[in-house]
């Protein structure tokens, strides 16, 4: 085993993160076969995040733009990964007819914003075999938002892919507005030989289980990282935390960007603990109250936007240093989590923040 050395956290975070110098590799690319083949699992599961039982490689197979989508598509080894309906989690073991996690990451390229909350498919077809999958949107600690699922394959060879992507569910501003609603297709390939699977694989890490995560990885597309507190637009009032989820707290002078100019605007960005992941399909309910009178008092709306990136937002009367405002967690994010995710943003919990 390797051991990873601890880094140091910003003020969001009180605990470590796990250095990992492990990247996505491009066809060309040469690297040392990974010391293991399978994906392990932690036995004992501490509450909320905690540092997962392997470290992965994984084979980049392309990159491609489609409308108002790029896409890219690659793999690693099959993963046990776990969804969520509401509150209950379900877990989803990896089998011995699991060839590949095949995964795929969607952006913005001019801004290089990760595209959340998208109905992806992947249909992989190569002679007489067909498979078609609905790719569940998923959180990893090294790659952050993406779309994956295990496929069996048949045999080694070249698979046509064709990814189809959907509309992103929300509401979109700035120069997001009316992007990212139309239904696209991408043509791609899945090469899977003995030369692709020479570079994926799982490395065991000595200090899983243990409270924290593998740092980012190194990779050729984007990160769904929120941006920093002192990055956001508007006044940064606060931050809040919730079963491992932060809740970074600011406002905007006029909420324009949803067609009243003459309300302020509210913004909660949602992020993982440890690495600041965007946290999607949730739903948050805020009550806003100034010297006991209620300001607002319902379920902020899922929004992406240029510079706040993924959050919940609202137009509201005013802020003020010294109101209160509840965060209230009505259904945790609604997405697949890989192994060191899957005890953590679950609570349906309340907390109240003083501005």
């Amino acid at each position: 085993m390797r051991r990873r050395r601890f880094l140091a956290l910003g003020s969001l975070a009180s605990s470590a993160l796990l250095a990992g110098c492990v990247s996505d590799t491009t066809d060309d690319a040469t690297t040392e076969p990974p010391a293991t083949t399978t994906a392990a699992t932690t036995a004992e599961k501490p509450d909320g995040v905690y540092v997962q039982s392997f470290e992965e490689q994984m084979a980049m197979q392309g990159t491609t733009t489609v409308g108002d989508y790029t896409v890219a598509l690659l793999f690693t080894v099959p993963h046990t990964f776990w969804t969520l309906v509401n509150r209950d989690v379900s877990k989803t073991e990896k089998t011995a007819e699991d060839d590949i996690h095949l995964m795929a990451v969607v952006w913005d390229d001019e801004t290089d914003t990760v595209v959340p909350a998208a109905a992806v498919s992947v249909e992989l077809e190569r002679g007489e075999f067909l498979q078609q999958e609905v790719l569940y949107p998923m959180l990893s600690q090294p790659m952050g938002s993406h779309y994956g699922d295990n496929f069996a394959l048949d045999g080694d060879g070249t698979y046509d892919a064709t990814v189809s992507i959907g509309a992103v569910a929300g509401r979109k501003t700035g120069a997001f507005e009316g992007r990212f609603e139309s239904v696209e297709s991408a043509e791609m390939t899945v090469e899977f030989t003995e030369e692709t699977r020479a570079r994926v694989g799982a490395t065991p890490i000595e200090e899983a289980g243990e409270p924290g995560a593998l740092a980012p990885r190194d990779t050729s597309y984007p990160k769904s990282i929120a941006p920093a507190p002192d990055d956001l637009p508007g006044t940064v009032r606060g931050t809040a935390a919730i079963d491992d989820a932060y809740y970074v707290v600011t406002d905007l002078a006029s909420a324009e960007r949803v067609g009243e100019p003459e309300q302020a605007y509210l913004a909660v960005s949602a992020r993982t603990r440890y690495n600041g992941y965007e946290l999607s399909s949730m739903a948050l309910d805020a009550t806003l109250v100034r010297d006991g009178e209620t300001l607002y008092d319902d379920t902020l709306s899922r929004t992406l936007s240029p510079d706040l990136g993924l959050h919940l937002s609202a137009a509201v009367p005013s802020v003020e240093s010294g109101d209160e405002l509840t965060l209230s967690v009505r259904q945790p994010p609604q997405v697949g989590r890989h192994e060191g995710y899957e005890t953590a943003f679950l609570d349906t919990e309340s907390v109240t923040l003083t501005l």
